[in-house]
């Protein structure tokens, strides 16, 4: 069986010591970092990703299998710099103003990242401000917003309405998601998309950032 295929399954079962060990192997085997990336680490979090969506893993596998993600990807990012490794894109992720929950937030980030995007994650409790902010200074492409109650819902509409007042309304895609909001929601306060659930989100993100 090849290293990369070893680290695919390490990966998928979220075995972060093993994938650790592994990776620094395949770099000495000259296989690119790029390589490993896409067809260790991404490829395994995506078949992660449908099992989740199918219901044939649960969050406890996902949150293990992107620990070990995020420890491979640490290994291979000094040298995917060199490498000029290409981003899909780059987004901004968080849970909109008076909104404490993160897993669903966090789940999404992961599964964003395991599509090749970058992730800002601004956290829990997000003004329309800050969200602004990440687009006017980070260059953002892609706006996530998740709310967990349908108390806080209104406040994704206000970040679309601070996007539109700064005028930048035109230059970003917004996506939104939670256990309360609805595709006719989303589409009531002008987003481009909704999703149900974090795998979902991952493959419409990409849609979109692609378009």
């Amino acid at each position: 069986m090849s290293i990369i295929n070893e680290i695919n399954e390490a990966m998928q079962k979220g075995k972060a010591k093993q994938v650790k060990q592994l990776i620094p192997q395949a770099l000495e085997e000259g296989i690119p970092a790029q390589q490993i990336l896409n067809e260790g680490l991404l490829d395994a979090m995506s078949v992660v990703g449908e099992k989740f969506k199918n219901n044939e893993v649960f969050v406890p596998e996902v949150l293990v299998a992107a620990r070990a993600m995020n420890a491979g990807t640490a290994l291979l990012k000094p040298y995917l710099s060199s490498e000029g490794g290409e981003s899909k894109g780059k987004a901004c992720i968080g849970t909109v103003e008076g909104d404490l929950h993160d897993i669903g937030k966090n789940l999404v980030r992961m599964m964003l990242e395991g599509k090749g995007l970058e992730v800002i994650d601004l956290g829990v409790d997000v003004t329309a401000e800050k969200f602004l902010e990440a687009v006017q200074n980070e260059g953002v492409q892609l706006v996530c917003c998740s709310a967990l109650l349908t108390t806080t819902m209104p406040n994704m509409s206000k970040v679309i309405d601070a996007l539109k007042a700064a005028g930048v309304r035109d230059s970003v895609k917004v996506m939104v998601g939670g256990a309360p909001v609805t595709p006719e929601f989303a589409e009531s306060i002008g987003a481009d998309a909704y999703t149900p659930d974090a795998a979902s989100a991952a493959n419409k993100a990409v849609e979109l950032l692609a378009g």
